[in-house]
């Protein structure tokens, strides 16, 4: 006769009612069985099958603790008579472990029942206490109990880490709008004074640019009369004309830097990044700012590498940065003083990495500590006399910030004090590619060029259509002259011009609009040239499309339109 009886038609009558325990998805519940004889363990496993149970065997009190050790259990069915340990002593070792002290233990035996062990078992902790055969319906019913107060231990116990979690987190949360709120005032204030200070920038920008605008147009038409008061001398013609062009210059380099701080600022700005020997862009920036260094009588002393220290980056854009820098050395040394420039390698930030540096150092004022802090800010002013000697709108060094950050590289300012000089340097990532062998510096010489071509001037600004007709004319060119959009299609499709020269911004037919109409009218060959104020690439880009061959920023001089027609009609 068997250890356990045989499920029969009453039991799967009991199962089909619902009586049996549920088989839904979920873990599975872990049941330690425990019995030395392993064919009372297969008909348990048997008895018990459910695919919500997860059955563990163990023929021997050592295998079951191992098991216990080792995993979580829901009950225990523990056989009575087992060699080398009892039921009850095992259970005593698992009451006495605080792991396992809770999980439930159900007795089995074939001995007759004595109240005695029955109350032996009992005060082991056991639950239960079954007399074999067991019936296995009720064996399943008590197994069920015990599986679905298991789930709903673990169930709440779910829930109450869940609220435990949720409380901690509010706990948290309402911690950190404490905080926010007792520093609420202060930052309240700290915002305040930001905005007070962003708004007076502002409005010293906006001072300072009228101030600087007035400068140059003060000259200008103090220049202008004063040709008109000493009559068309040669010594009064060349004044005039050599103080309406310094100060043209200068409102277009201020015009040029707002321009470039804004594309900088609004990410519209791109470079066009090559191979470069830092010290050619050293060499032109030094050309560009000669004159301004040699005006105010300061000595440059130039010191570059006899080896290439390349980077990558954009050439345009690097010299401008360099020129930046010694520009302002050159303004802020009082009286003649001293400009050091040195192109050198030297250790990067990153350790064990190497970066091309530049330095540009002077004997000038130099500056307080503090406001070296200041210094690459937007719009800021380090003198802010009332004379404003030196001019500027406080954008340089922002831009220079800005600039060399865009080549993955920093700027720093350093000074000893007030009359001690300062110095700033640039670091770039050196390249250990090799720069083109050509020399971006070469002066070229002038090309020659035919004294006389037909060429048709578009502007609808009248002064400006008459100053570019005169000076064309004065180099022996016969001018034709349009001021709109659709009499310049006109006159170049009667007219057959060998160069045009075309505002974007023009009545009736625009720039773009007018050159695809001479393009479509046959003038494939003539050589159109769009003058205009807007100079960003996507600018640039449209002219092209539209069928411009060039494309030049005003104010243009004239130099450059000489040189474009001497290139495309060279003699002969």
């Amino acid at each position: 006769m068997s250890a356990i009886e045989r499920p029969g038609l009453d039991d799967l009558a009991v199962a089909e009612r619902g009586d049996a325990p549920s088989t839904r998805r979920a873990e599975p519940i872990n049941i330690l069985i425990v019995d030395d004889e392993p064919r009372n363990l297969t008909v348990l496993e048997t008895v018990l099958a459910d695919p919500s149970y997860r059955l563990v065997r163990a023929e021997s009190a050592d295998q079951a603790l191992l098991a216990l050790v080792a995993d979580e259990f829901a009950l225990l069915i523990l056989d009575v008579r087992m060699p080398s340990m009892t039921g009850f002593q095992l259970a005593e070792l698992i009451r006495a472990r605080k792991k396992t002290s809770q999980v439930p233990i159900v007795f089995l035996t074939a001995h007759d029942n004595e109240d005695q062990q029955v109350l032996e078992g009992y005060g082991t902790g056991a639950v239960d206490y079954l007399h074999k055969p067991v019936n296995a319906s009720i064996l399943r019913a008590k197994v069920a109990v015990f599986a679905q107060l298991h789930r709903t231990i673990r169930e709440r116990g779910a829930v109450s880490a869940a609220l435990l979690a949720e409380v901690l987190e509010r706990r948290r949360v309402e911690e950190e709008l404490r905080a926010l709120n007792e520093t609420l005032d202060q930052r309240v204030m700290q915002r305040t004074e930001a905005l007070r200070v962003a708004d007076l920038r502002k409005d010293e920008f906006v001072a300072m640019l009228g101030h600087e605008l007035r400068n140059p147009l003060a000259a200008i038409r103090t220049g202008v009369e004063l040709l008109v008061a000493r009559g068309p001398t040669r010594t009064a013609l060349e004044r005039g004309r050599d103080l309406v062009e310094r100060q043209v210059d200068h409102m277009v380099r201020l015009v040029d830097d707002l321009l470039d701080i804004s594309r900088v600022s609004s990410g519209r700005i791109s470079l066009q990044n090559a191979t470069l020997d830092l010290a050619a862009v050293a060499r032109q920036a030094i050309e560009m700012s000669q004159t301004l260094i040699d005006a105010r009588g300061h000595e440059l002393i130039v010191s570059l590498p006899a080896e290439p220290v390349c980077v990558e980056g954009d050439f345009t854009r690097l010299t401008q940065v360099l020129n930046n820098l010694l520009g302002n050395a050159a303004k802020y040394a009082d009286g003649p003083g001293t400009i050091w420039l040195t192109v050198e390698r030297a250790s990067g930030r990153a350790e064990g990495s190497a970066d091309a540096v530049v330095r540009v150092r002077d004997s000038g004022r130099g500056m307080d500590a503090p406001l070296l802090k200041d210094l690459f800010d937007l719009f800021y002013q380090a003198e802010r006399s009332a004379d404003r000697t030196e001019g500027g709108l406080g954008i340089g060094l922002t831009l220079v910030k800005r600039l060399v950050e865009m080549h993955g590289g920093w700027v720093e300012a350093r000074s000893a004090g007030r009359g001690m000089g300062s110095e700033f340097i640039v670091g770039l990532p050196l390249s250990q590619a090799t720069p083109p062998v050509a020399d971006r510096l070469d002066v070229s010489t002038p090309i020659p060029h035919r004294v006389r071509h037909r060429v048709l001037v578009v502007d609808d600004n009248h002064d400006e259509a008459a100053g570019m007709t005169e000076l064309l004319r004065i180099d022996g060119h016969e001018v034709l002259v349009a001021y709109d959009g659709r009499t310049a299609v006109e006159t170049a499709t009667r007219e057959r011009p060998e160069a045009i020269l075309m505002d974007i911004g023009l009545p009736y037919l625009d720039g773009h609009q007018a050159c695809r109409a001479m393009r479509d009218a046959g003038l494939t060959t003539t050589l159109i040239v769009a003058l205009t104020g807007y100079g960003q690439e996507k600018d640039r880009c449209r002219s092209r499309k539209a069928g411009f061959d060039a494309h030049y920023v005003k104010p243009v001089k004239i130099k450059a339109i000489r040189e474009l027609l001497a290139q495309r009609f060279t003699a002969g």
